[in-house]
């Protein structure tokens, strides 16, 4: 068989295929271990091989998330919120593609796919417009019997494991990730086991939105295997269950207790595109309650 191609034809070309690897700290590493997975799709049609992952890599993963978190979260909250615009963008440029491996990784039509990413999309922007909105919904001042003035104010709890869920392979991924970091966390996050590739293209886009490498970091393979250590990590503050069925989140939230891990446990979801509300914020923010004193100057009660 002839592979002479003639200018401006695609006979006898090599097709190319995609090279899906981990995001962690801002760079595409494979997993340290080598080992690869199949992806198919809805009707078992193998679609790529997938990185998986090791305990190794999911160390590495909370080092680089660890890293990030000290600049990420002395960002503006403004700035943070410019960011996840960014992210916005960058996927609506690529919309076609993530059309493409949605349908693929959830046997949609493209139709029903490309709503999956236009929700997507939205709900990037709707947390970027959070960013800088959720202290003056749970913070404020606090009336106390004194001269003192009483304020609180959120602050993120740190580093975020977070099980993506299974089935919903990029809007519910995206649903449990922004509000992660919208509110100065740096997260670790688990893809969709049986359809990881929608999370792994994701990193692509992190990577050139002026993200902070490390603030996300994406890993794929196994659940149960990769969430193990990290339930267990001693410098991973939160653990989001979401992707976890029952046996596999009791089995976490045992391990979490060691240090005291905050914990949010599987929620049922009929349906990802609806208004998420903000409890996935608060979920990760921790309160700081400042005292100070008024400045009282005597018994007639003026104060400044």
């Amino acid at each position: 068989m002839s592979t002479k191609s003639t200018s401006g034809s695609a006979a006898g070309r090599l097709s190319v295929f995609k090279t899906y690897k981990l995001y962690v700290g801002g760079k595409f590493p494979r997993s340290e271990s080598g080992r690869v997975y199949e992806v198919t799709d809805s009707k078992g049609k193998w679609l790529a091989n997938a990185p998986l992952s090791s305990r190794k890599d999911a160390r590495d993963a909370v080092v680089a998330a660890r890293k990030a978190f000290g600049g990420w979260s002395g960002a503006t909250a403004y700035n943070r919120g410019q960011i996840l615009y960014r992210v916005a963008e960058m996927l609506e440029g690529r919309r076609e593609q993530y059309v493409r491996e949605v349908a693929d990784a959830e046997g949609l039509s493209k139709s029903k796919a490309a709503d999956q990413v236009d929700a997507a999309i939205d709900r990037w922007v709707w947390y970027a417009g959070w960013t800088d909105k959720i202290a003056q919904v749970v913070g404020g001042g606090n009336p106390v019997a004194g001269p003192f003035f009483n304020l609180s104010s959120p602050e993120p709890t740190g580093v975020v494991a977070v099980l993506a869920p299974q089935e919903s392979s990029f809007l519910g991924l995206v649903s449990v990730v922004a509000p992660v970091i919208a509110t100065g966390n740096t997260a670790v996050v688990i893809a969709s086991e049986r359809s990881p590739l929608p999370a792994l293209s994701l990193g692509e886009v992190l990577a050139t939105s002026d993200l902070p490498g490390g603030v996300v970091n994406v890993l794929s393979g196994r659940t149960a295997e990769i969430a193990a250590p990290l339930a267990a990590h001693q410098d991973v503050n939160a653990i989001d269950l979401a992707g976890a069925d029952e046996v596999l989140a009791k089995e976490l939230e045992i391990a979490a207790a060691d240090n005291l891990k905050r914990v949010l446990r599987p929620q049922p979801v009929d349906n990802w595109s609806a208004d998420p509300g903000t409890d996935r914020m608060t979920a990760f923010l921790e309160t700081k309650t400042v005292w100070h004193p008024t400045g009282s100057l005597g018994a007639s009660g003026s104060a400044y």
